[in-house]
């Protein structure tokens, strides 16, 4: 068995996501720079617990100094590469992340993310994250493409192509298929309770991915407490 065979199961759902009214939004030009901006700064809060996530992974006991390491690797580049478009943005926007807090998706994301990462084994730690990487490079390559169709007549900020052309480009392609491989292997030792946890993290987090758009379409906020 595979990762493939939870990408399979988890098909029906992404090829949903990957058509999701805020993704091709961005693509046509037609998002509200409000929703925009909304989602980015709850994505760099999201990328923060990612990398953290990464690194307790790299940190964990009986795995081989070359996971560990490119663990660690995965987690800088979560912070170096993906976060440094996130705050190019927040200069030209002139605002930063710092005092905000996640907003409901965000947090159940992060906090499943990270209660697994903590409190299960290692292989189904690896899991909980392959949707992040995963379903991005995906639907990165579909707007890619999307985009691609639409040609020079679309008009778009130059923050959704920026967007596009990382999720979508070849140096966070080759990431991604590093971290598959990773679990790829994790899938080949793990035995059928295992595996089929992996599965279910994979599962939830799709879902999880798709709500994240969600909420940032919506600009979704915490009830007010009088």
């Amino acid at each position: 068995m595979s990762a493939q065979a939870f990408w399979d199961v988890a098909a029906p759902l992404i090829a949903v996501t990957e058509k999701h009214p805020f993704l091709v939004a961005m693509v046509d030009g037609s998002l509200d720079m409000d929703s925009f901006q909304y989602y980015v700064v709850q994505d760099a809060l999201y990328l923060h617990d990612f990398a953290y996530a990464l690194r307790r992974l790299g940190d964990n006991d009986g795995i081989s100094r070359q996971d560990s390491e490119r663990l660690h690797a995965f987690a800088k580049g979560a912070e170096e590469a993906e976060l440094s478009l996130h705050n190019s943005f927040f200069k030209e926007w002139n605002i930063s992340d710092d005092g905000v807090e996640q907003m409901p998706h965000s947090l159940l994301y992060t906090s499943y993310m990270k209660q697994v990462v903590a409190t299960r084994p290692h292989a189904e730690g690896l899991a909980v994250l392959l949707p992040c990487f995963w379903v991005y490079m995906h639907v990165g390559q579909c707007m890619l493409k999307l985009r691609q169709e639409l040609g020079d007549s679309v008009q778009r900020p130059p923050q959704f192509d920026a967007w596009i052309d990382m999720y979508g480009g070849e140096d966070f392609e080759h990431e991604v298929k590093d971290y598959i491989a990773m679990n790829n292997k994790a899938c080949q030792s793990a035995d059928a309770e295992t595996l089929k946890n992996m599965e279910k993290h994979f599962l939830t987090c799709c879902k999880l991915e798709h709500m994240f758009w969600d909420q940032a379409q919506e600009q979704m906020q915490w009830p007010v407490i009088a």
